[in-house]
């Protein structure tokens, strides 16, 4: 009498183990990544509350490693400049 629908009994638990451990993980990275302020994975450390880098930064960047030209870089930085907003 014990044993009917016990084999339900062994398929269910399994997965609410399972279900239970990545909600317990997803939980904690939740909560974890609150308490940091949520920054972007795009900055320098995501998690060191780091600001991101500005596209004017980028652009000083790329030119002083030597992966664009001279005129490039000039041009972008023109291309920045007009589209920047302006202060009130």
């Amino acid at each position: 009498m014990y044993w009917y629908g016990g084999w339900a009994w062994m398929t269910f638990m399994p997965l609410f183990w399972i279900a239970l451990i990545v909600l317990a993980v997803w939980a904690v990275i939740r909560l974890t990544h609150a308490t940091t302020g949520g920054t972007s994975h795009r900055g320098h450390g995501w998690a060191s509350g780091e600001p991101r880098e500005t596209p004017e930064e980028i652009l000083d960047r790329r030119y002083a490693s030597g992966e664009i030209d001279t005129d490039a870089y000039t041009e972008a930085r023109e291309r920045l400049a007009a589209h920047r907003p302006r202060p009130r």
